[in-house]
């Protein structure tokens, strides 16, 4: 009995991120209430929305891109012990990396090496930024939220100062940059929808670095140094260059996120083109428990919550603000369950220790 309800406690812990969904919810449904509509008409519509209807499902993969990359831009530092707050800074250094390179690079250059060329650029970018904080952080003890927070703002209007100028197109109702060529571009696979290329490549990207956590050297060393760095230290690990590598991934990330909203979606550099997903990422990554894979799944919640949100508000009446208090809510009870540990009774932890003198005996 102790061990079938140690397995049901490891199991409903394991799941702390869907009950913080479902209370959500169920907390979400009283608001609908109080609105005056019924919430199971309004989660109805809001997810069939999202994810039955063929041109929801995909405005909800175009969304689920950038929310997916901001949200692996801060698991893999925090995996190493290190809060990268500053994933709205890379993003927009990426996109500007990016930008630059799909305008200037040679006409020669085929199209393909062109695109794969932008995205690596964007990635550049965004490692780039992330690396101003990192190095503060291994080197001199700077906290890292500080100056990875404040770079956020610094690239956020730096960005805006090079569209204003250098960037912007000639006689543009508002500042954005020239539109990049079609054929550099990157191409949409669901037809009659704006889901492109990069959401695969998103995914792909989740895919590896959960490999690379789980199963490479690299992935151990990081997650050594987010549990100990005084043992990471005393087992020769490098822990200031892995500091560096980890916020440089979690950059790259960032980066192509903001390189593939513009190859991808917008085709031009906007300024303050981000609703806010390098904070949004935030919320990707505790909801994914840390976890590269599981942040794909969070990610498409998130952008499902966000993509159907017009159609709730189309079919039931209900403000579209109710998902961002959804979103609130979210945040709220996941941050409740990261305050509660699983740790076995006891009686359990002593079972293996008696078993064995029973044994001896």
């Amino acid at each position: 009995m102790n061990s079938i309800s140690g397995t049901v406690l490891r199991l409903a812990y394991m799941l702390k991120s869907v009950w913080a969904i479902l209370a959500a919810l169920v907390v979400g449904a009283g608001l609908v209430l109080l609105a005056g509509a019924n919430p199971i008409d309004t989660y109805a519509a809001l997810f069939s929305g999202a994810f039955l209807d063929y041109y929801g499902l995909g405005s909800t993969l175009v969304r689920m891109s950038p929310l997916l990359l901001a949200g692996l831009a801060v698991i893999v530092p925090l995996r190493a012990g290190l809060f990268n707050i500053g994933g709205e800074g890379q993003i927009y250094i990426g996109a500007l990396f990016g930008t630059v390179a799909a305008l200037y690079l040679p006409d020669f250059i085929p199209a393909p090496l062109a695109i794969v060329l932008t995205i690596l650029a964007g990635a550049l970018g965004g490692a780039l930024w992330a690396l101003i904080p990192a190095l503060l952080r291994a080197y001199r003890g700077v906290n890292e939220i500080i100056t990875s927070l404040l770079m956020s703002h610094v690239a956020i209007y730096a960005v805006g100062v090079i569209i204003h100028s250098w960037l912007m197109e000639p006689g543009a109702p508002y500042p954005y940059s020239r539109e990049i060529a079609a054929e550099r571009a990157l191409p949409v696979f669901m037809p009659q929808t704006q889901a492109h290329l990069g959401i695969l490549l998103s995914v792909v990207a989740a895919l590896v670095l959960a490999l690379v956590m789980k199963r490479s050297t690299l992935g151990q060393s990081i997650e050594i140094v987010g549990h100990n760095p005084t043992v990471a230290t005393y087992s020769g690990l490098g822990v200031r260059r892995l500091i560096v590598t980890s916020f440089l991934i979690g950059g790259a990330m960032a980066g192509l996120a903001g390189t593939f909203e513009v190859i991808g979606l917008k085709y031009r550099l906007f300024d303050h083109f981000s609703p806010g997903y390098g904070l949004q990422g935030i919320i990707v990554a505790f909801l994914a428990g840390l976890s590269p894979l599981f942040a794909v799944l969070a990610a498409l919640f998130l952008a499902g919550l966000q993509s159907g949100a017009g159609i709730m508000q189309r079919a039931v009446g209900v403000d579209t603000t109710m998902v961002e208090a959804l979103q609130g809510l979210i945040v709220l009870f996941v941050a409740i369950g990261l305050a509660f540990r699983y740790r076995p009774g006891r009686r359990a932890a002593k079972a293996p220790a008696v078993a064995a003198q029973a044994e001896k005996a």
